[in-house]
């Protein structure tokens, strides 16, 4: 019956400035993107892999400049242009073919009064965007990237994973398996997963020891 206790609850994630760790990992995007008057033109394209903090320094623009945050794959033809000054829009690599013309309008409107900030899996010059005049004003736009964490971030990624789903570790276990895993924010999202479902479904506690079992029981990459 312990089994039955493991459920895909959402996790709380907070997304404040005051909970962004910087380290050298994701400093120059931190500081790209909380300097919206340095961007070119008004646009900014942050680019990382999933779980790297895109999002999280979405949302730290967003409130600091009272943006819109839209998701790409939610846009149509129909979706009213914002009238807000400043626009996050998310992962632009699921932009639909129809909603280009609707993202090139945007793009003009809000040139030389506004702020866009677009977040992405991958570089703009990779976006499949077929509207001619649109994809040359996507890939001109200026590139802040998020690399691979460094010790001191995958740890703070793996202890914000655990703080978001409400989980208080033992001292010291986001630095045992900051240590133990892929140094990749992909990795650090999937141990946590792991520890938290086998503590749920083994009535245990989040520590060394249940870290090691996981850790244990993780089947080779090859």
């Amino acid at each position: 019956m312990s089994e039955q206790l493991s459920f895909d609850w959402p996790a709380r994630v907070a997304l404040g400035r005051e909970d962004f760790f910087v380290s050298e990992a994701n400093a120059r995007a931190f500081a790209t993107v909380t300097a919206p008057d340095s961007w070119p033109e008004g646009k900014l394209a942050v680019v990382g892999p999933k779980g790297s903090g895109k999002t999280h320094l979405a949302r730290v623009f967003a409130q600091a400049n009272a943006a819109m945050i839209l998701n790409a794959a939610d846009l149509t033809p129909a979706s009213p242009l914002p009238e807000a000054r400043a626009v996050v829009i998310e992962d632009v690599e699921r932009l639909s073919p129809e909603a280009e013309e609707w993202l090139f309008h945007l793009h003009n409107a809000l040139k030389g009064r506004g702020r866009l900030l677009l977040t992405s899996d991958r570089a703009p010059a990779r976006w499949q965007i077929a509207l001619p005049d649109l994809a040359s004003r996507m890939q001109a736009t200026n590139l802040v990237t998020i690399d691979d964490p460094d010790d001191r971030l995958l740890s703070a990624v793996i202890m914000k994973q655990f703080q978001d789903r409400q989980i208080a570790p033992s001292p010291g276990l986001a630095t045992y398996l900051a240590a133990r895993i892929e140094r990749s924010f992909a990795a650090a999202a999937d141990v946590v997963d792991r520890i938290d479902r086998a503590a749920l479904a083994r009535s245990r506690k989040v520590n060394e020891a249940l870290a090691r079992e996981v850790l244990d029981n993780t089947p080779d990459a090859g």
